[in-house]
């Protein structure tokens, strides 16, 4: 039987038809952000909210993958408590949605937070050299990043943990057998082969973190979707406003996407060198 050509439409020969299509609705749309009043406006206090945006996923993200890593190697740990403890975090974590965690962190544990830490500073506090704390001590902004560390904690933590595992047993017993300890054995034979296998999934989770940090405007975050929350609830311009933060997100996600996949390229062809 002859062999079968290839139709081209996969592997190498999968040219991003996508992409094409996205980056003209993409033009379109800047286009007719330019050349409408409404448009432009609409823009304009939209993207006020996109330094709140950028931060709260950065400084959330930072957070939950330290807080994400130390939860893998508690998984990881030769003492059983240690491992217990993971697990227990990241059942309990995984099972609750973002946005209750959201509510829960901002409403009941900042101020149990406070609480407590007037409780230990009680003779501090008598003696007048602190002012007792309240809960609008800690602003909304820092609740609503501590509530997505939390929850994107327990994912990545699964993630490291697989990365991890994922390296071969034997390179690590020869790294014993050089008389490296553990933390030389962890940064320098199991951490950059383990970082081949992270990255992807540790990006998928950045992203989606991107979209996710919209959901502090519940809190009353001034993020992008909360700036075009209360303009839209003001002008009643409910197409143009959604229209526009929707916009925004896919320029933010389809842009990190793209240089996450570049990345994922250059690091296959070093590991194949």
């Amino acid at each position: 039987m002859a062999p079968v050509k290839s139709s081209g439409t996969s592997g190498k020969g999968d040219y991003p038809w996508w992409l094409v299509a996205l980056l003209a609705i993409a033009a379109l749309l800047a286009a007719v952000i330019v050349t409408n009043e409404i448009f432009t406006q609409v823009f304009g206090v939209v993207l006020k909210g996109i330094g709140v945006t950028v931060f709260v996923t950065l400084a959330g993200f930072a957070l939950a993958t330290v807080l994400g890593l130390g939860i893998a190697l508690m998984a990881l740990s030769e003492h059983v408590a240690l491992r217990q403890v993971a697990r227990f975090y990241t059942e309990v974590i995984r099972g609750v949605p973002i946005l209750v965690l959201l509510f829960y962190i901002a409403f009941v544990g900042a101020p149990a937070l406070v609480v407590a830490a007037n409780f230990l500073a009680a003779p501090i506090i008598s003696a007048g050299w602190m002012e007792p704390l309240v809960v609008r001590d800690i602003s909304l902004m820092w609740r609503a990043i501590i509530a997505l560390m939390i929850g994107y904690s327990a994912f990545i933590a699964e993630v490291f943990r697989a990365g991890i595992q994922s390296v071969d047993k034997g390179q690590v017993e020869a790294a014993m057998a050089l008389g490296l300890s553990r933390f030389q054995r962890f940064r320098l034979v199991v951490f950059p082969q383990a970082i081949r296998v992270i990255l992807p999934p540790l990006g998928n989770d950045f992203v989606a973190m991107v979209k996710d940090s919209s959901l502090v405007s519940v809190l009353g975050v001034a993020d992008i979707t909360q700036m075009g929350k209360i303009y839209a609830s003001g002008s009643f311009r409910f197409f143009e406003t959604y229209s526009i933060v929707a916009y925004v997100y896919l320029i933010l996600t389809i842009g990190l996407s793209l240089a996450l996949r570049a990345l994922e390229r250059r690091l296959r062809r070093a590991q194949a060198r």
